[in-house]
């Protein structure tokens, strides 16, 4: 007959499982601390950079947008993990609200503006956002420059109102698919359940780690530009932002895939301008493509220069504002 062990026996696992359970919850304790810092630290982000400009409540969006000046309107749209300091910061505002209006977003979970979920914010979908901010705001026709992930935004706001988008201007753009491995990791923050938990906890600190070789990179073979100093990091490795960046790096190669048809349909002036040297996006394969694809397009390519060109040639960038609105000459071909 089989006995039954003691009771004392059985209340006690054995001494193997001990270390792992103890581990376990040694890493669950460091998770939870870490959450919470990175919770402490985007709330302090907030109170230490203030919002710039203003709000307005749209299709279940809190939208941050900063208006400059007075003139011709000329909407700002910043790239993927960006924010209105950026532009700010390059000293475009100021140069460009000399003669124009100069309206700058935070796009959907970049900055001060929200970005709800069940939605997915597709450029499409964020065009249709800002169509609505910019009928609100009294805007009826308006230069828009992209900048990065931005510039599949203006074309998706120039494709779904032509009208109010009387040129564009597409600077260092991704614009058609390619291999890409590095996006697997860098959208694990925007995967459901799972990006939440990095987002909270690993991914923080460890965007703090690389953000000093993710800089360099952006801006090289340029030094980094003296106006980006004041650039909030601690915004942009907020747990919220995070996520969009993350799900913004998903859509990319997907969403150039499907806009890749379109280009063809715009007809209001295109000025496309790219560092030569941009390590980011491969100016040749992107830029210099989509200039041989619009017959109304000028390019202007800057030797020396990379992905950060509104950053290092906010000069140039200015004239290529100035070149789509058929204020200056055209641009030296490619």
């Amino acid at each position: 007959m089989t006995q039954t062990p003691p009771p004392a026996y059985r209340q006690h696992p054995p001494a193997r499982r001990r270390p792992i359970r103890t581990l376990a919850g040694l890493a669950a304790t460091a998770l939870a601390v870490s959450a919470y810092a990175n919770h402490r630290a985007a709330m302090q982000a907030e109170r230490d950079n203030p919002p710039r400009g203003r709000f307005l409540d749209l299709h279940g969006v809190r939208l941050h947008y900063l208006d400059r000046g007075d003139g011709p309107v000329l909407v700002l749209l910043h790239g993927n993990g960006s924010m209105i300091e950026d532009f700010v910061g390059s000293g475009l505002v100021a140069m460009a609200a000399r003669t124009h209006r100069v309206i700058v977003f935070d796009r959907p979970g970049f900055g001060h503006s929200t970005r709800p979920r069940g939605r997915v914010w597709s450029a499409a979908a964020q065009a249709d956002l800002l169509h609505a901010a910019l009928r609100h705001l009294g805007v009826a026709r308006a230069t828009v420059l992209g900048h990065s992930w931005g510039c599949a935004v203006a074309v998706a706001l120039a494709r779904r109102d032509p009208g109010m988008v009387g040129a564009l201007v597409l600077a260092a753009g991704y614009h058609y698919p390619t291999a890409r491995p590095e996006v697997i990791g860098l959208s694990a923050p925007a995967v459901p359940v799972l990006g939440d938990a990095l987002r909270y906890t690993i991914s923080p600190p460890l965007a703090r780690l690389i953000w000093p070789r993710l800089i360099r990179r952006i801006f090289a073979p340029a030094p980094v530009a003296p106006g980006f100093a004041g650039f909030p990091r601690e915004m942009a490795l907020r747990p919220s932002q995070l996520r969009a960046s993350g799900a913004e790096t998903a859509m990319m190669i997907p969403q150039a895939a499907a806009a890749r048809h379109g280009y063809r349909e715009l007809r209001m002036p295109v000025a496309i301008i790219a560092g030569a040297d941009d390590r980011v996006v491969d100016s040749e394969a992107q830029s210099a493509r989509l200039h041989r694809e619009i017959a109304q397009s000028s390019y202007t390519v800057l030797p020396g220069v990379g992905h950060m060109i509104h950053q290092t040639a906010p000069e140039a960038v200015m004239a290529a504002i100035e070149r789509a609105e058929g204020r200056v000459g055209t641009a030296r071909p490619a």
